[in-house]
């Protein structure tokens, strides 16, 4: 039987210029709909994992139209909630070569950052799952999100349902009156596996040093949060806006594991590259066994993504285990 991903975030609107160009030349837009949880979800449906999105829509048109698009990508959108009527979005123009890429928010009052706990059934959401995931940008919406989340991380553990943090989040995002430090510590102390940096982890909690190695920072969260297994993370070299280089990297409670450095040498799309990351490690986890395996599932799954225009990362399980297997020369196959 498949295994089954439960993940909990904003969905928004992205608008783009058409191609690379710049907000100042567009006369219209790309639109496609994207959020990290969601983009977890959707990448490990394309794995072949059964998944569901839990979420807040306007109820109105756009509402649905996102909603269609989760269905589109293989999602159960049966926990779907309706209500208010604005749904966020933000503006991204993509960069290429030396020039970065731009990104501009508008998701203040949105639907889902006015959700509340009551709203969301966690026990009913969760009763067959065999993964739940949720990132750092979550509780950095409204206090609502924020103990919505908990609620969810609470009952899968109740549950004995794995839990997973990208705890990357970013600090302008805390609008609300709650600071990150005051926040993430509930929820992470509750995960059994955690993403992030060194930056992150030292941003967030005070452990470890800037600049300093990923393997004592993770260690240090570990000793921190003992529930926490494992603490993953990934290297990403930036030659330019359109060649970057990738390597996995773990600590497991026991050692310290990276993989090889995966060159990307024509990005397409950025966005969304660490959530096929994410969905990577767990589908690597959930069906390999073995850490290693799944390091290198992640990697290559990221390593994908940034030649898939949007924010999902569209590619099946034989691309990725054709990658890992080291076959890079991109052949038609027929």
């Amino acid at each position: 039987m498949a295994k089954k991903l439960i993940t909990f975030g904003e969905v928004m609107m992205r608008l783009s210029p058409p191609g690379y160009g710049k907000f100042s030349q567009a006369s219209s837009f790309e639109l496609v709909y994207g959020g990290g949880e969601a983009n977890v979800a959707i990448s490990c449906a394309y794995l072949g994992m059964k998944a569901a999105h839990v979420t807040r829509f306007p109820d109105n048109a756009l509402g649905k139209a996102a909603t269609q698009f989760l269905r589109k990508h293989w999602l159960s959108t049966e926990h779907v909630i309706y209500g208010d009527d604005m749904l966020g979005k933000y503006f991204l123009e993509k960069g290429a070569v030396h020039r970065p890429s731009v990104v501009i928010y508008e998701r203040e009052g949105s639907s889902f950052s006015l959700i509340e706990p009551s709203m969301v059934n966690w026990d009913e959401v969760l009763k067959d799952a065999d993964w739940f995931h949720w990132t750092g940008i979550t509780p950095a919406i409204s206090d609502g999100a924020a103990m919505c989340c908990l609620e969810a991380i609470k009952t899968a553990n109740k549950l004995g349902i794995t839990v997973s943090g990208d705890i990357n989040s970013r600090s302008n995002m805390w609008k609300y009156g709650k600071t990150m430090q005051e926040v993430m510590p509930e929820l992470v102390q509750n995960c059994d596996i955690v993403l992030s940096s060194t930056h992150g982890i030292h941003e967030i909690f005070g452990i470890g040093q800037l600049g300093g190695k990923f393997r004592f920072s993770a260690k240090g969260l570990m000793d921190t949060f003992p529930r926490i297994k494992k603490v993953v993370g990934k290297k990403r070299k930036s030659i330019s806006a359109s060649h970057q280089q990738i390597q996995g990297k773990m600590w497991n409670g026991h050692e310290y594991i990276k993989t090889e450095r995966l060159n990307i040498t024509h990005v397409i799309d950025r966005v969304g590259t660490g959530d096929a990351f994410a969905s990577g490690l767990i589908y690597g986890l959930l069906h390999y066994g073995d850490d290693m395996q799944a390091l290198n599932f992640a990697s290559a799954a990221c390593a994908l993504k940034h030649t898939v225009p949007g924010d999902v990362n569209m590619v099946s399980l034989e691309n990725v285990q054709s990658l890992m297997a080291g076959d890079t020369s991109g052949a038609i196959r027929r």
